[in-house]
């Protein structure tokens, strides 16, 4: 599997999704002006890393899979 290209890329969208995760929380957590400055920006930025590991882990299994 490590190999493959697909699952290299799926593989590194997943860890962005993690990161921007991580920024989020520590952000939230630590507050202030950055917080209240890149919050909803993090959050959107989050969603959409979040939609295209989703389908790059769909099209995975569709490719594994035959398909």
């Amino acid at each position: 599997m490590m190999n493959d290209p697909l699952f290299i890329l799926m593989a590194v969208v997943m860890l962005a999704v993690v990161v921007i995760l991580l920024v989020g929380i520590g952000g939230f957590a630590k507050g202030g002006e950055f917080n209240r400055k890149h919050a909803n920006k993090v959050m959107r930025w989050r969603i959409a890393a979040q939609f295209v590991a989703v389908l790059l882990i769909l099209l995975f299994v569709w490719v594994r899979r035959g398909g």
